[in-house]
Parts: structure tokens; C-alpha cells; sequence
């Protein structure tokens, strides 16, 4: 069997398969809210033959949504509309997750399409927050530095959020450290320059993340796994290193997570990042390998073969896909047929099924 329709095993879960659906912002929520879209969305990739479907960056609170238009889980009425789309996932046979976020300083912004810039407080753009004052580009408003309670809102809002999405039937959960979203302003000599108990040294910077995923685990049941999304480079020398996820990561296994879900970049604007097929897998292949566990790759993989070549090499365990399931959302289907393997097309879809 190809690697990359072989089953894994992450605590209590079986995932069918090494594909995920990446978590991609669909900014198409009215207060945080699920509708139609979300549903057709991600119930679509999982009718495709993705093992994992993962919610896009739901915002933890009002004020760490990205735009006005992010998914939510800041409030119980949030619940009924996600459960509806975890019933479907399940019933598809993929594995429904959900990565809960914090924008910080990248807050309060139209979105993409809406021109990508902060919103006035005329148009009802709210304060950020980050871990020092310092705004994501030149000439922006500045965020808000927070304070130690305002550290421990953050800490609640990831902790109820948890609780939320269990009860709205996700069965994996994913935490957003990556691409200069707030746990990663933490984490980044380039945006954390505070002198106190969260910044300046490495433990100082990473300690919001470890109380974050502490919060989760009393939360969170022992039985089903937690992933963190992390940069595991920010592609600057004064930055976040390669070598800061190692031991990140072996301090995240500890604390519980099963999967460093291993990104890239985000955190200044102007920082070139060396794009390519695959940019991001030794990445991932370093922290699996000198940190002992699994990971997720994710960048440019758009080919059955690439994503088989990745797991056969031991750069990652799942392969995280996201503007290729946007593309073709039956990838999955049309992977297996690329690697010659059988396997079930759901019934309404049969007839359509390549004969051997």
C-alpha cells in the first residue's frame, strides 16, 4: 500500500489516510458564525477521500479574529452550526478538527479581497493586541502590549474555546502558532522585545504557548490529539530558528502535543521567503527527527508522487494540503488512482469510478 493511503494511529484515532485539508481562512462568517459556505466547504473535501478535515483559523475571541469575517468559537451559540458540519465529516470517514487562533497585531483587517488593510474605528476596527507595541508594518496603528491579566484572557479564551469545540464534535485540535499571529509574536525575538516572564529569553518567549497547551490538555481528553501549527522558521537569523522548533517541540511533546504541524514565515512583512516545491519539508524532517515527533508537512506539495516521496523519505507522518484541495477537492480520489490504490469512492459517486 502507498504511504499516503496507509492508516495512522494518534491516540485513540485511526486516520484513514496521510491527507489533511489544511486549515484555510474562508473569511465568509457573519459574528463568528458557520453557514452554508463552511459546510459545502470542508463536507466537499471530505466526500473527496481527505483522511482529516480541518477547520480554518477560528478565532478565540471578538478581538483575535483576523477580519470581521473569521469563523468563531468565542460563544456557546457558535456550537450548532459546527456540529452540523463534524456529523457530516464523520459520516464521510474523515476525522474532524478544528485550529483555534489568535491574530494579535494582524487583527482588525478587511478582508483579502476587500483590499487587506486595518479597519478604521469608523468601520468598526477594534484594539490589537501583541506582545509589545510594535505594528506588523511601518506606518500601521501600533497594538497594544498585553498585560498579565490580559495574558490570562488569552490563556481563558483558548481554554473555553476548547470546551466548545468538543462539544461541537471535533475529534482533533489544532493550535495556531505560526505565520505572526499572536502565539507567534510571543515566540519571535523579532516582535517580542518585552522584559518580563514572557520575553527575552527562549523560555520567557514560549511560555504563552506552554500555558496555552496546558490549558487545553485539562480541557482537551487525554484520548484524542493535539497538533500545534508552528513557523518553524522565520527566515531571518534574528528570528525564530530551526533550531528554536527542535526544542520547542520537545518541550511541546511533553506537555502532551502529538503533531508539530511545521509552517513557515509571517512574521515581518518584508522577509523573503525561498518558495518553491516542497520549500517547507526539511523543516518538518528536522523537528520529527531531532525531536521525535511526528509532523505535518505543508507548502507547494500538489502531487501524488510529492506527497508519497515525502512520507517515504521520513520528512513528515500527514501531509497538510491546501491550495491543491481548493483546486481539486477529490484529489484524494484521483491521488489513489496516480498510485494505483483502490480505494472507496463514496456509493452516490461509484458509477464515476475509473474501472481497473
Amino acid at each position: 500500500m502507498a504511504l499516503l493511503f496507509s492508516p495512522l494511529w494518534l491516540r485513540s484515532l485511526q486516520l484513514k489516510n496521510r491527507i489533511v485539508v489544511s486549515p484555510m481562512c474562508e473569511y465568509s462568517s457573519v459574528d463568528g458564525f458557520s453557514n452554508d459556505w463552511h459546510f459545502v466547504h470542508l463536507g466537499s473535501r471530505a466526500v473527496g477521500g481527505a483522511g482529516t478535515v480541518i477547520a480554518e483559523a477560528t478565532a478565540v475571541s471578538p478581538e483575535g479574529r483576523i477580519t470581521p469575517d473569521d469563523l468563531g468559537l468565542w460563544k456557546e451559540d457558535h456550537i450548532r452550526g459546527l456540529e452540523k458540519i463534524t456529523r457530516f465529516i464523520s459520516d464521510q470517514g474523515a476525522m474532524p478538527g478544528i485550529q483555534l487562533a489568535h491574530a494579535g497585531r494582524k487583527a482588525s483587517r478587511t478582508s483579502p479581497w476587500k483590499g487587506d488593510r486595518l479597519l478604521t474605528p469608523e468601520e468598526g476596527g477594534w484594539t490589537m493586541v501583541s506582545a509589545s507595541a510594535r505594528p506588523f508594518r511601518e506606518g500601521e496603528r501600533a497594538p497594544a502590549a498585553l498585560n498579565t491579566e490580559g495574558i490570562r484572557k488569552v490563556v481563558r479564551d483558548f481554554g473555553r474555546a476548547t470546551e466548545f469545540a468538543l462539544r461541537a464534535g471535533f475529534r482533533i485540535l489544532e493550535v495556531h502558532a505560526a505565520h505572526g499571529y499572536l502565539i507567534h509574536q510571543f515566540l519571535s525575538p523579532l516582535s517580542n522585545d518585552r522584559r518580563d516572564e514572557y520575553g527575552g529569553s527562549f523560555e520567557n518567549r514560549t511560555r504563552l504557548l506552554r500555558e496555552i497547551v496546558e490549558s487545553i490538555r485539562n480541557i482537551w481528553p487525554l484520548t484524542l490529539p493535539l497538533f500545534i501549527r508552528i513557523s518553524a522558521t522565520d527566515w531571518d537569523p534574528q528570528g525564530w530558528t530551526p533550531e528554536d522548533s527542535i526544542r520547542l517541540a520537545l518541550e511541546l511533546k511533553d506537555l502532551g502535543v502529538d503533531l508539530i504541524d511545521c509552517s513557515s514565515g509571517g512574521i515581518l512583512p518584508h522577509i523573503r521567503i525561498p518558495l518553491g516545491p516542497g520549500y517547507q519539508v526539511p523543516l518538518a524532517k528536522a523537528v520529527r527527527e531531532d525531536a521525535d515527533i511526528p509532523t505535518g508537512a505543508v507548502g507547494l506539495i500538489t502531487s501524488a508522487t510529492q506527497a508519497e516521496d515525502i512520507l517515504k523519505s521520513g520528512a513528515a507522518d500527514l501531509i497538510f494540503l491546501a491550495r491543491q484541495l481548493l483546486r481539486d477537492p477529490y484529489f484524494p480520489l484521483h491521488a489513489a488512482a496516480e498510485l494505483g490504490e483502490d480505494i472507496a469512492w463514496p456509493p452516490q459517486y461509484e458509477r464515476a469510478k475509473p474501472k481497473k
